[in-house]
């Protein structure tokens, strides 16, 4: 008896610790993204670095250096070169030329140089349609932390989920921004920056970094050279948005013209629109409070909301309009 429930246990415990993800690329179940992929329409036109140092437990570290922005553009050159190093902590803003969308499957794809499947440096995934207010994809690590992975230790990529630099070199990671929570202040079909962060892979809780369920992403550390950190070697586009709609001045006019007040406000939000609009409420955890149809408005109703800060979101001619309104 005892034996057959240690049997048990031995299983139980296989299965919870089993690789949960997707393998390396070129293998069955793979998600990887081949740079050369039809998939990919388009990459990155602008990029934004923020360096880290190469060792950000060493207060006298100098930061990374290797590379410059222009080498997270366009598409991965095919070599270990050709790459900017974020070091530890470091991050990049890439911009496009057509912004992204929330099409059917994966939307764009994250490339960095490793150089073989198991040698990973990560990097969380950002999103945002302003440039402003950045979402990150959910992501999870499933590897090991009860000891470091040294500077030039294995990762399996069957451990981890939305985390950028899964594949190696000319491989990218996809993401899908219907995995992005809902938030009235992205707009999924309109996603204009990507903001890759390095993950700093220390299990030392003064300098970890954590996955979206409060594990310590365990990766190698330290790589104390110039090029420390993710390597970033181009973000591909997968669903693309068209261009902008080219307005007519009558429908210019009648946005200019377009107000809503006062605000603060008390029972009632004006609106000066004569057009059609449809008028959709959130709080600011993205939670839709007030949702009406497209119609002729001219007030809105708030005394059913309790006071603080809401998302007015109105669509006019086709255009969105998002005001913040506070309400007493």
């Amino acid at each position: 008896m005892k034996k057959t429930l240690l049997l048990i246990t031995l299983c139980v415990a296989t299965i919870s610790n089993g690789q949960s993800y997707a393998p390396p690329a070129g293998q069955p179940g793979s998600t990887a993204i081949a740079a050369s992929s039809p998939s990919i329409v388009a990459w990155a036109t602008g990029a934004t670095i923020v360096r880290g140092k190469q060792d950000i437990s060493n207060p006298s570290s100098p930061l990374a250096s290797f590379g410059t922005s222009s080498d997270a553009l366009g598409a991965p050159v095919g070599s270990t070169l050709g790459v900017v190093s974020l070091g530890d902590g470091g991050s990049a803003i890439v911009t496009f030329e057509q912004p992204i969308i929330d099409g059917s499957g994966y939307d764009f794809a994250v490339f960095e140089n490793s150089f073989s499947d198991t040698f990973l440096e990560l990097a969380f995934v950002e999103v945002s349609s302003d440039g402003v207010n950045f979402f990150r994809f959910p992501s999870h690590s499933e590897t090991q932390t009860a000891t470091q992975i040294g500077g030039f230790g294995s990762v399996d990529c069957r451990y981890i989920h939305n985390l950028a630099g899964k594949y190696k070199i000319n491989y990218g990671t996809p993401f899908d921004l219907s995995e992005v929570p809902n938030n009235a202040l992205l707009d999924k079909n309109n996603v204009t920056h990507v903001k890759i962060i390095d993950v700093v892979g220390s299990i030392n809780a003064a300098y970890a970094s954590y996955d979206s369920f409060g594990n310590k992403i365990n990766d190698p550390f330290t790589t104390p050279f110039n090029s420390s950190g993710f390597d970033l070697d181009a973000v591909g586009v997968i669903n693309q948005g068209s261009s902008l709609r080219v307005m007519s001045k009558s429908e210019k006019e009648d946005i200019v013209e377009f107000s809503m007040y006062p605000n603060p406000a008390n029972d009632v939000v004006y609106m000066n629109s004569n057009q059609q609009t449809a008028i959709t409420v959130f709080d600011l955890s993205g939670r839709i409070v007030k949702n009406l149809p497209k119609g002729n408005y001219n007030q809105i109703i708030v005394s059913d909301l309790k006071s603080g800060i809401y998302i007015f979101e109105v669509i006019v001619n086709n255009e969105k309009i998002t005001k913040r309104i506070m309400i007493n």
